[in-house]
């Protein structure tokens, strides 16, 4: 066999082998001294042979559905740390050519007139663009291979702390997943008892603010007067992307226990004049950061607003899941945070109150509470930011899809993690379809945040 002066075979085959035989080497430096690097290296061998194969474009489509199948069923199969393996070398073997970058940087750096350097950046975006993207898309051509980008996704969030040089892969696919999943791709449909139980199934398995609790549960929350809406996408019919929640009812609750309880009558909606949006979950950890929820609502009340003209109120009984957290990491930086108190509760301090675990059992110990931990609790949502931003993600998500914060809501949920989460305080954020856009342009720009008055005065 020829080869170069450095060793290196000049044949496409020869090519083949020793770069695969560097590239174990590289990645496996001591390859052979367990069984679990020799299936390491097995398994990169494998996925060299179909990497080359894609990128000789061998077959015709059929093939290149094929090749697409092995490949994700080996990623599939491999664990964590082989995943890790395998991210990393799709991102090396897929790196736009060196030569081609250098090229087109150099022609831009040295373009002396618009045509030149519009002629330079076309010739670096192609260079950008071509080798991981013609790879990532080429699991288009599987069923289910969106879902799979969507789960490679997942993957590379929770790599990227431990393998940085992971994030221009995540750039690049984040492009992809964002052109698929823009919008006007997306199918609003409304889930009922009667919908496919592969889909009543991932709502019970999804719901990430009130668990369901069995399938009588579940269908309390599809009965007539409650509605629950998915974004679905053409590719993943049976996945919900987001669904909400929908309460039909006569004025609006203060509790969750009035939404979640079984046994309570069922309301006529055409009496209703409220729409309570109390669960609101994302189902897909791999599309976190590529957002549906302000669409979903959007539409979600228009679809109301159309079949139940009557109503009047569109808005939200919301969790506080980082109030707890903040008001004790507060109150221990500053103790006159939680000060003492003369109420029925016999001079106790409040921290002391909070630190019983059946206070809110106590009419005396809730008395004292309620007023103090209101205030601390409209504090929190209009003071406390991170940078522009509130501190509570669910107040990000409301105030960035141009909802108001419209009430607090005293000892709303008491169930075990209610408590935990913010000694049982809900909130509620007010949907209304004339101030939703200035609401977000204002938020989006400043971090202005609309608050109703009542909410206002509760931090002077």
């Amino acid at each position: 066999m020829e080869r170069t002066a450095d060793s290196t075979p000049v044949t496409t085959l020869g090519r083949i082998r020793h770069w695969w035989r560097r590239l174990a080497t590289a990645v496996l430096p001591g390859r052979g001294e367990s069984a679990a690097d020799r299936a390491k290296t097995h398994l990169l061998a494998q996925l060299g042979e179909l990497f080359e194969e894609h990128r000789a474009q061998r077959g015709g489509e059929s093939a290149a559905r094929t090749r697409a199948g092995q490949i994700a069923a080996i990623y599939r199969a491999a664990g964590l740390d082989d995943r890790a393996a395998i991210l990393n070398l799709i991102t090396r073997e897929f790196a736009p050519p060196r030569d081609a970058l250098d090229a087109a940087l150099g022609a831009m750096q040295s373009a002396a007139s618009a045509a030149e350097l519009s002629r330079a950046e076309a010739r670096l975006r192609i260079a950008l663009d071509a080798p991981r993207a013609n790879f990532l898309t080429q699991f288009n051509l599987l069923p289910d291979g969106v879902k799979f980008l969507v789960d490679l996704r997942a993957d590379l969030l929770g790599l990227l702390a431990r393998e940085p040089s992971l994030e221009v892969l995540k750039v690049e696919l984040d492009a992809l997943l964002t052109n698929w999943f823009d919008p006007g791709f997306l199918e609003l449909k409304r889930i009922t008892w009667q919908s496919p139980a592969l889909v009543l199934e991932k709502l019970m398995t999804y719901e990430a603010v009130h668990p369901i609790e069995s399938w009588s549960d579940l269908r309390n929350r599809l009965d007539t007067d409650r509605r629950c809406y998915a974004f679905f996408h053409p590719r993943m019919p049976n996945e919900p992307l987001i669904f909400v929640e929908i309460a039909l009812l006569k004025g609006r609750p203060s509790s969750m226990h009035v939404l979640l309880d079984q046994n309570a009558p069922v309301h006529d909606p055409q009496a209703a004049d409220s729409a309570i949006f109390y669960s609101i979950s994302n189902t897909q950890l791999g599309l976190r950061g590529i957002s549906f929820g302000n669409l979903l609502l959007k539409r979600v009340i228009e679809d109301l607003q159309r079949d139940l003209p009557h109503l009047e109120t569109f808005a939200t009984l919301s969790p506080l899941p980082g109030f707890r957290r903040w008001l004790d990491q507060a109150a221990a930086a500053d103790p006159s945070l939680l000060a003492a108190t003369d109420g029925d509760a016999n001079g106790a301090s409040l921290a002391a109150m909070l630190a019983r675990p059946d206070w809110a059992n106590d009419p005396a110990l809730a008395e004292a509470l309620h007023a103090p931990l209101e205030k601390l609790c409209a504090r929190y949502l209009l003071r406390e930011k991170s940078g522009t931003r509130p501190l509570d993600p669910v107040a990000q998500f409301h105030l960035e899809n141009g909802a108001r914060v419209n009430r607090i809501f005293w000892l709303a949920d008491t169930s075990p993690r209610g408590m935990q989460q913010s000694y049982g305080m809900m909130a509620s954020y007010r949907y209304d379809l004339d101030d939703v856009d200035k609401n977000h342009e204002r938020y989006s720009q400043s971090g202005h945040i609309a608050a109703a008055s009542r909410v206002q005065r509760l931090v002077g």
